[in-house]
Formats: C-alpha cells, structure tokens, sequence
C-alpha cells in the first residue's frame, strides 16, 4: 500500500466501489446465466463470463460531457449486454434480448448479488467521525440501492456515480468535478481504490492523494492503520 501528494490535513476520503467496498457474489457470467434462466434461457455461464470480459474491452473510452449522460447510462449498459449476447446467442430475437436485459439490469441492483468485503462496515465507522466520505465509481444510479442494501449508505455524504458526473475514470475530469461539489482541495482528499488506471493514476492527475488498495495483498484496515485511526 503506497499513497502520494499527501501534504495538507485530510479532509475527505473517496473511495471507489466495487473491488474496494464490495464484490460480486458470483461471477458475471453465472449472475447472466441465472438472468437467462429466468427468461426461458440456458446459457454457459464460463462462456458468458468470457464473452462479458471481451465485450467490455471493447466498449469504447468517452470523452467528459457537460452534464448528466442521458437515461442514466442504460443505453451503455444495453450496448455492452447485446456484445455479451452476440457472442453466446447470436440468433436470439430483439424482444428476448431485450427481456434479458431489462431483468438484468435489474438484477444487479438486487439484495444479495452483492457482497460487503469483512472489514468494510467496521472501517467506514471509524472514519465518518473525522472525515467527510464519498464514493466515486463508473456506475449509475443503481449504486445506491446497492449501498442501501449493503447497509453502508449512511456514512457517505456524497455518491458519485460517472452517469450523472458525465466523466469516466480513469478521465481525471470525475475527481475534479466531485472535488467542486465537495468544496475541498484536492491535497486534502484522499482517493481510496484498488484499480491501477482508473484509481491510482486518475486520481493522482486530478491531486488528490491516493491509497493503493491491493486486495491480493491486505484490505482496508491498512488504511485505517496508514491514517493511525
């Protein structure tokens, strides 16, 4: 764990959201080959879990917008699902794609497809006291139904989700944008995260500090240890 440009008394503490907070009970694939069960489909969930990963390699980087994306990003998600779909049921009609999605884009907002890391609940309670906390993350508005469900919204001030942002990690144009509803300066905030890319290196270019969360490695009780809380 390594952190950078700490200089000023932090605070506030961004943290990223799934792989730092939380994590997928399954994998993808076995969450679409559920989903597919539900609609009338059987599907491979060791090749829908391939075809997910290669689909989302091919969704394309976008540039920062003036605003909030439209339909809060469901279009993207919907052309993500169709690239998965392509790959693992090329022949299924419009209307049962479209069924499949519509269940799993709900599905992911669901109570128990997503799980807490151990530590987490514990380590948000020490912090809230002396700092402000936020989550940043490439999602939408589903996020919060899943803190909610989670039983960690309440110790968040802020939710920032890159649909309603209208910016992408690993653009760094998401931290500053946060960073003005916020009202801090970026030396005093520190970014809490387990992606090289979208994390460490963005929110660096941003200036904020950063907090290299390595799962394989530790957990968030390092940071608690790093802030000597």
């Amino acid at each position: 764990m390594t952190t950078k440009n700490k200089e000023k008394p932090l605070k506030a503490i961004f943290f990223d959201a799934v792989g730092t907070l939380f994590y997928l009970t399954k994998t993808v694939g076995d969450h679409y080959a559920l989903v597919g069960s539900e609609v009338g489909l059987t599907l491979d969930s060791r090749k829908l879990d391939r075809a997910f990963y290669t689909a989302w390699e091919q969704m394309p980087l976008r540039a920062a917008i003036d605003g909030p994306r439209e339909n809060d990003d469901k279009g993207w998600w919907r052309e993500l699902v169709n690239l998965v779909l392509d790959q693992v049921a090329p022949s299924l009609s419009g209307p049962d794609r479209d069924n499949f999605f519509e269940v799993a884009y709900e599905h992911f907002a669901e109570a128990g497809v997503w799980e807490l890391y151990p530590e987490v609940f514990d380590v948000l309670e020490k912090l809230e006291p002396r700092f402000q906390l936020a989550v940043i993350s490439n999602f939408d508005g589903r996020l919060r139904f899943i803190l909610e469900h989670l039983g960690i919204s309440k110790f968040f001030a802020h939710v920032f989700v890159s649909s309603e942002i209208g910016a992408d990690k690993p653009d760094p144009e998401i931290f500053r944008r946060a960073l003005k509803i916020v009202q801090v300066e970026p030396n005093q905030v520190l970014h809490v995260g387990d992606d090289a890319e979208r994390d460490w290196k963005a929110a660096a270019a941003a200036g904020l500090a950063v907090f290299r969360l390595d799962r394989q490695k530790g957990s968030l009780r390092d940071l608690l240890a790093f802030l000597k809380c």
